[in-house]
């Protein structure tokens, strides 16, 4: 993920459409490129997220963007309000609770939007009362941006590959 601090604020965040992927792809390369830029090697490698499956995000309806001032995409992120089978073991550590929660993936900023992370936790706030989400050891601007927005650390999960990632809730409970 990658914030600015000059950055203006997400004007608008709505479903994506087919129509939004070139920018979507075009936003996760950026997202990767920050995250090598600030050390972080080991995430979103081989071509995470692939196209393909933005493509079912898209289709799903869990891929939402989020439009600058210029209308056009400068953010990312998946939301559902699942119960994701990757949650259901959590090691050195514990959920908060275990009520209903929606799920926030693959989130991604341009640079050119701040607050993108605060933003989306606010749009899942209002679709559920607890929210997860993880991310790799290795991205501490992700999980300063994750405190910053009121998420609690709550232990390890590990990914369908085998590869740990630290688990966050929010809880609104």
């Amino acid at each position: 993920m990658s914030e600015s601090t000059n950055a203006e604020q997400p004007a608008l965040i709505r479903q994506a459409t087919a129509d939004d992927l070139d920018d979507i792809m075009r936003i996760y390369d950026a997202g990767r490129k920050a995250m090598r830029a600030s050390g972080n090697t080991a995430q979103w490698i081989n071509g995470y997220p692939s196209r393909a499956l933005v493509e079912d995000d898209i289709r799903q309806g869990t891929s939402f963007v989020m439009e600058g001032a210029d209308g056009k995409p400068h953010g990312v992120f998946m939301f559902a309000l699942c119960d994701d089978p990757t949650y259901q073991v959590i090691e050195d550590g514990a959920w908060l609770n275990d009520e209903p929660y929606g799920v926030i993936h693959r989130i991604s900023s341009d640079g050119q939007l701040h607050g993108v992370m605060a933003s989306a936790a606010e749009f899942g706030k209002a679709r559920a009362t607890n929210l997860r989400i993880d991310t790799h050891a290795d991205n501490a601007p992700m999980q300063h941006v994750l405190e910053k927005a009121g998420f609690t650390r709550c232990g390890t999960i590990y990914c369908q590959d085998g590869s740990p990632r630290v688990a966050f809730q929010l809880s609104q409970a």
